[in-house]
């Protein structure tokens, strides 16, 4: 059963700034400095130079695996493409699309043979889902079930991320659509981490009764992920001063509009880092083995956090390939990392890069 989520107050319960034509005023510091060219952190470090995996797509947001087979979104055309030996194919379209500034095709994830997208339609933002048919080299897409509605939507702060938690159920994160206060109300699901079963259903241990948020103060988380251990790590678009990694706990409130960054007031739960937006404009990140991996737009690089020491980061391919959007562990131990220049102009073909890695 779907849920569709009015936005009436609960009882009881307790950016993208991709939008940075204009930077801000006076760049705040970095914390810490970390080097961008030789590995220092940890065991995870990519080796040698990317290779193009397949190019000639437009605005494509998600990179998702069905064994050994790719599926990525396209934002603004609303299609799901397939790559086969370094082609592409169409799967399908989803319906009702209503592409528009940072929103359209957004987040895709796949799980017992369905695919799940995250959709802007006329007047909000949707999580479908879709039987996932055919073999690989012939995949289709079958009818549309709505597993969650009522997520705000605008040009701007659409969230879109969407992934299966350790847990087997799925994790959305939904951006304040616009409307900072949206964030900190229990009865919006703007500005919020999100958190359903794969059919919509609410799970009965979520921290507000009834309701579908996992957490709150959000302004537009767009990665997510999960190491060994359970934990949960998400990355955020700030404002003008700070974008953030945040380790997620049900219930907690991340603090937005009141904070933006690390803040150190009672409530509200502080980032494990913080970056200047011109070093960062965090988008999808993967976990993998033993670090957390963020692709980012306006820092145009790839960033590596270690989950033994959150306060640190290297850096990698700074400003060699332009915005990247989204990275995902492939079958093969690689890395796959998309980038994201067509949405502002910057020629007329995105390209989805493989990163060997070593662990050490």
């Amino acid at each position: 059963m779907a849920i569709v989520f009015s936005l009436f107050a609960l009882a009881g319960c307790a950016a993208e700034r991709e939008s940075d034509a204009v930077p801000p005023a006076a760049a705040p510091i970095q914390t810490p400095p970390a080097s961008a060219a030789a590995p220092t952190l940890g065991n995870l470090a990519p080796v040698g130079a990317p290779e193009v995996v397949a190019s000639g797509f437009t605005t494509p947001w998600s990179v998702v695996f069905v064994d050994d087979t790719a599926l990525v979104s396209q934002r603004d055309t609303g299609e799901i493409l397939e790559i086969t030996d370094g082609d592409t194919r169409v799967v399908g379209e989803v319906p009702d699309l209503a592409a528009r500034g940072e929103g359209g095709l957004l987040g895709i994830a796949h799980a017992d043979g369905y695919l799940y997208t995250y959709v802007t339609i006329p007047g909000g933002n949707r999580v479908m889902r879709f039987p996932l048919e055919g073999t690989p080299g012939s995949f289709s897409l079958g009818a549309a079930q709505t597993v969650l509605d009522g997520i705000p939507s605008a040009n701007i702060h659409n969230g879109g991320r969407i992934a299966f938690g350790p847990d087997g159920l799925l994790y959305v994160t939904a951006g304040d659509a616009a409307d900072p206060d949206a964030a900190q109300d229990p009865g919006s699901l703007g500005g919020k981490i999100l958190r359903v079963t794969p059919e919509g259903e609410v799970p009965a241990d979520n921290p507000f009764p009834g309701s579908p948020v996992w957490s709150l103060g959000h302004r537009n988380p767009q990665g997510i992920g999960w190491d060994a251990d359970g934990t949960m790590y998400a990355s955020e678009f700030g404002q003008d001063t700070w974008d953030e990694l945040n380790v997620i706990e049900p219930g907690s409130n991340y603090g937005w509009p009141e904070v933006e960054g690390i803040g150190g007031r009672a409530g509200f739960v502080d980032p494990v880092q913080q970056w200047a937006p011109a070093d960062a404009s965090p988008s999808g990140l993967a976990v993998v083995e033993g670090a957390v991996v963020i692709a980012n737009l306006r820092g145009e690089r790839l960033r590596i956090v270690p989950t033994g020491d959150l306060g640190v980061f290297d850096d990698y391919f700074v400003g060699e390939y332009g915005r990247l959007r989204d990275v995902a562990a492939a079958p093969d131990g690689s890395l796959w990392v998309v980038t994201s220049n067509t949405d502002r102009g910057g020629g007329d073909s995105d390209v989805i890069l493989r990163v060997s890695v070593s662990r050490g």
